[in-house]
């Protein structure tokens, strides 16, 4: 079931990180789908095209969400400590769950206080684990088996939200997506858009892995969808754009979106996982070497959705998007 305005007030949703990569996508089509959007940020800001906005300091166990949760319907959490490359915590698991569980928690017990009838929990495809093996897809009923301190902390949270759902009227959904992408990205993902777009030469050709991805705009029809579906209720979902690629051809996919010429070359990636372990970036040539495959078939079925970007549009989107940037 794609996301569609029927032009009838939907009534008033709580977006979370409501000024973050996923989170302004979501309060413009929610928007723009007759919801009322009041986003929660952590200092008084406006946000765009006029959106209500709740100032709500920093997210944890002590935080008051009173006035943010006042009339609201459905709350989406996307607000999180999230993965870093170059952690510095001493604890790096007393941080995340810091925010991730405790903050999701507190959250979560103020909702049913103030009556919202549902709470949509983006958390991460980390809950599973971090790499499918061959023929292997990841799929709701697997056994989570999350390995660092964030996937940690976002697994715990899924436990204590089952736990409060049970305990109360509380509508829980959980989300659990990959590698977002789209206008707006940061990280790795802008990194290699700028590499490909000044052509740099990437070691990448050999790179015959299969990962899944979603686009901004396809979490963001999943995630109305969750709030709206009476069958999404007590659910769990992995959502992905339905396809898998290869790093090698996503490589090849972004510089065809840019309009440049691939300058992707063959190197054996045993000589690159030596390198990289001698570098200490291991972790790197893991996510690019290795496979993460998604089955998204239970929120397709279940919920009648299906993406509506393929991962080609979702490229060409983001590459314009980057484009965009450069001109000024």
């Amino acid at each position: 079931m794609q996301s569609v305005n029927n032009g009838a007030p939907r009534g008033r949703v709580l977006i979370t990180g409501a000024n973050g990569f996923v989170g302004r996508y979501l309060c413009e089509a929610m928007s723009g789908q007759g919801w009322q959007v009041r986003g929660a940020v952590r200092s008084p800001i406006a946000l765009p095209n006029g959106l209500e906005s709740a100032a709500v300091g920093d997210i944890d166990e002590d935080t008051d969400w009173a006035e943010a949760l006042h009339g609201v319907d459905v709350v989406i959490h996307l607000a999180a400590r999230v993965h870093v490359m170059k952690e510095i915590a001493a604890d790096p698991l007393t941080e995340f769950s810091k925010v991730n569980v405790l903050g999701t928690v507190n959250l979560a017990e103020q909702a049913v206080k103030a009556g919202v009838r549902r709470l949509v929990y983006v958390s991460s495809i980390k809950v599973n684990g971090e790499e499918t093996i061959d023929g292997q897809t990841y799929t709701e009923t697997d056994t989570p088996a999350p390995e660092d301190p964030y996937g940690i902390s976002k697994w715990h949270a899924e436990q204590s939200l089952q736990r409060i759902a049970q305990d109360s009227r509380l509508e829980m959904v959980v989300v659990r997506p990959p590698l977002v992408y789209g206008p707006g990205v940061k990280g790795n993902f802008i990194s290699l858009l700028a590499a490909i777009d000044k052509g740099v030469p990437l070691p990448l050709a050999g790179a015959n892995n299969a990962r899944s991805l979603v686009f901004v705009g396809n979490l963001a029809d999943a995630l109305i969808n969750c709030a709206m579906h009476p069958a999404a209720a007590g659910k769990t979902f992995l959502i992905s754009d339905g396809s898998d690629v290869s790093t090698g051809t996503l490589v090849e996919e972004i510089a065809a979106s840019l309009g440049r010429k691939s300058r992707a070359f063959y190197f054996p990636p045993v000589l690159l996982r030596i390198a990289a372990t001698l570098l200490g970036r291991s972790a790197q040539i893991d996510r690019l070497f290795g496979s993460l495959r998604i089955n998204n078939a239970k929120i397709c079925s279940e919920l009648d959705w299906q993406p509506p970007f393929t991962l080609s549009q979702g490229l060409q989107k983001t590459s314009d998007w980057y484009r965009g940037l450069n001109r000024h």
